[in-house]
């Protein structure tokens, strides 16, 4: 039976076949996503991210069992910190989640970040696509976690779930603005620990400075490894689609995802043809001497590059 056929058929193998394949980069791969694309736009994603250590994946573990027991089709990509020097990933989500693995309706794929920043790899924009056409309800993105950077996770998640912890004291005022806004709803995880109200006092406090009408982010407390919140946690992320739906700030969003999405695929189209064309003749290796012993500009370097490529 054919990749196309077995994906449509929700079949596990052929979802897991086709994201190796665009992770490779194979031809094939987009192609298939190209034909198959009117499929995709039903699923729910949701983006989980914030600190290291704030329990991200234990929570996402027990958010989706609560999913399962209403029957629903979930698909998780965790991304996982890639080492500069080896190129190798941790990819320890999945050792967290050995027991989800074996559940039919739970497709779990671990993808090192390679170097991109944001704490996104290249291939989850493909990833999301094909769990959409493999047909699973609601899409997990797991983030790695590190500050600032993950701010790219709102350029795909149609919710974003901030998770937060006690004991965080003035880092939480280290947080950028940035950072804070892109939530939609904040989770204060392990809030049996000492200082969990505190704690999500603070982050309300932020969120106040930042107000504006429509969707409000509440500030909920939760604990992952007690199993205490997270029906409520999840009555407000289905909230907030609702909400995004009703309001039309939906439509807004996805349509805002797809332009950034474009200009990005646009871009790494021109990179690789620019890396291509100026490797010829170490040009680009001879234009980068000439900026370093100042006997030519950035600038001018970049104009000529552009020039070459309209040759």
């Amino acid at each position: 039976m054919d990749l196309e056929k077995r994906l449509l058929e929700g079949d596990k193998r052929a979802c897991a076949r086709l994201i190796s394949m665009f992770e490779m980069g194979s031809s094939e791969a987009i192609n298939l996503i190209k034909k198959l694309y009117k499929y995709t736009g039903k699923a729910h994603v949701i983006g989980i991210t914030g600190p290291p250590g704030g329990g991200k994946s234990t929570l996402t573990d027990k958010l989706v069992k609560e999913l399962r027991k209403r029957g629903k089709k979930v698909g998780i990509i965790a991304i996982d910190p890639t080492s500069p020097f080896t190129g190798g990933a941790i990819l320890g989500d999945r050792i967290r989640m050995q027991d989800l693995a074996t559940d039919p309706g739970v497709f779990i794929r671990s993808m090192g970040t390679r170097g991109s920043l944001g704490g996104l790899s290249k291939a989850t924009y493909g990833a999301i696509k094909i769990l959409d056409i493999f047909g699973v309800d609601y899409i997990f993105v797991e983030t790695v976690g590190v500050g600032q950077s993950e701010v790219d996770i709102v350029k795909i998640a149609d919710t974003v779930v901030m998770i937060m912890v006690p004991g965080l004291g003035d880092d939480i005022q280290a947080i950028k603005a940035g950072v804070m806004e892109i939530g939609d709803i904040f989770a204060v995880n392990k809030s049996d620990l000492d200082g969990a109200d505190k704690t999500a006092l603070e982050i309300e406090m932020m969120l106040k400075f930042g107000e504006s009408k429509g969707w409000k982010p509440p500030v909920l407390k939760v604990s992952a490894s007690n199993n205490t919140g997270i029906d409520e946690l999840l009555a407000k992320i289905i909230n907030h689609k609702e909400y995004m739906i009703d309001s039309g700030e939906f439509e807004k969003r996805r349509l805002a995802n797809a332009r950034l999405e474009v200009l990005k695929l646009v871009e790494e189209k021109l990179m690789a043809i620019v890396l291509k064309k100026t490797s010829n003749g170490h040009y680009l290796d001879n234009l980068s001497e000439k900026i370093a012993k100042r006997e030519i500009d950035p600038y001018t370097a970049r104009d000529k590059i552009i020039t070459m490529l309209g040759e």
